[in-house]
């Protein structure tokens, strides 16, 4: 599944440069371009799914994404982290294509994610 107008799809398939810190089968996680916090990464499954919802029926992807952000924050930070899924434009929610926000390692930069 893929939505050629959706800018985490063509970062997906590489057609637009990312800072990649994990990939694999079933997702990527890159650096975010506008940080909100010393460690920012996106977590973005390869598959496009507007947001958190359209997982309830793909547990074990979103089970992925938590894991995966779990590493993330392990191996960038301490180990302790924020997840965030901005769900819809009025919760913040800019690219829809579900990405889960890993913050860690000091306080929230003002601003929206």
């Amino acid at each position: 599944m893929r939505d050629d107008a959706c800018v985490f799809c063509r970062i997906v398939a590489g057609e637009i440069p990312s800072d990649r810190v994990h990939e694999d089968d079933a997702v990527i996680a890159f650096r975010d371009l506008a940080p909100k916090a010393p460690v920012h990464v996106l977590v973005v499954p390869r598959e496009h799914h507007r947001d958190v919802r359209d997982l309830t029926s793909r547990p074990e992807l979103l089970a992925h994404v938590v894991e995966v952000a779990r590493d993330v924050a392990a191996e960038l930070a301490d180990g302790e982290f924020r997840l965030i899924f901005n769900t819809g434009a009025s919760a913040g929610q800019t690219v829809f294509h579900v990405h889960a926000h890993v913050l860690a390692s000091g306080e929230l930069a003002e601003g929206e994610m």
